[in-house]
């Protein structure tokens, strides 16, 4: 009994500790004049009011849903024919890209910015928005990686085969068979590529921040001119876009599962 209380305990200790922040912030962006208070004062709905009719601010949350949307197909078009070649051929070649899509993602990431700075540089490339949309998709390949070789895994033998007895062809055992089981896992990768590249900021400033400012470059450059409480309202709408999108993987499947875990029996 004391055991699960200090468990009980410690759980919601850390829960409070993880959600506090997140808390004070949207409650800030609630605040009726522009003060950092917590709890807000006069609570009004004039930053959203502000930030939905600042075309600057739109700008910004508009072309981070398109680097992020972009990013996770591109990563995601990386990471599934790589997945399936280490599933069906064992190939030495993709898993040699899977190790160096792994280095890629534990790199810091003002190591890696500049890496791809100079990269675009040396091409002649710079300050495209399709800088920041490859650069991501690299950088975070990884996660679909996992994700979708967990699907390729999570794939009976037993049921290929049983398919292949049948007389299924090689395509119609991927559409029928393998498809319905690894889609989950492409989802989850793709959401979690999403995710990242919405609230990365380094590589998206080194690359292209003087051209494409994304809403945490706008951040950022607005820190310059003091506090402004439509930066909370673009960190609300993001952890809301982040609790929708992982709601959504939750629906289409075993969330644990998909993140790699196993659920207690």
């Amino acid at each position: 009994m004391i055991k699960a209380a200090g468990k009980f305990l410690f759980l919601a200790l850390l829960a409070i500790f993880l959600a506090a922040p997140l808390v004070v912030v949207a409650g800030v962006s609630f605040n009726g004049t522009q003060r950092m208070n917590f709890p807000p004062q006069n609570v009004s709905l004039v930053w959203y009011r502000a930030f939905f009719s600042d075309p600057a601010w739109m700008s910004a949350f508009s072309l981070s849903l398109i680097v992020a949307a972009l990013a996770s197909l591109a990563a995601g078009s990386i990471a599934l024919p790589v997945a399936y070649a280490i599933w069906k051929h064992r190939s030495r070649m993709a898993l040699f890209l899977e190790f160096v899509a792994r280095i890629s993602f534990l790199l810091p990431s003002i190591v890696l910015s500049i890496v791809f700075l100079v990269f675009w540089s040396w091409l002649g490339h710079v300050g495209r928005i399709e800088d920041t949309i490859l650069s991501h998709a690299v950088v975070f390949v990884t996660l679909p990686l996992a994700t979708i070789g967990l699907g390729f895994r999570s794939v009976d033998w037993a049921l290929v085969e049983a398919a292949r007895t049948m007389g299924a062809r090689e395509g119609d055992v991927l559409r029928t068979v393998v498809r319905p089981i690894v889609m989950p896992y492409v989802i989850s990768g793709l959401v979690f590529v999403f995710i990242l590249s919405l609230n990365e900021y380094i590589i998206a400033y080194m690359v292209a921040g003087f051209e494409v400012e994304t809403l945490p470059i706008k951040v950022f450059n607005n820190l310059r001119m003091g506090f402004q409480p439509t930066m909370c309202v673009g960190a609300v709408l993001f952890m809301a876009l982040g609790v929708f999108a992982f709601s959504a993987v939750a629906l289409i499947g075993d969330l644990p599962k998909l993140l790699g875990g196993n659920r207690a029996q």
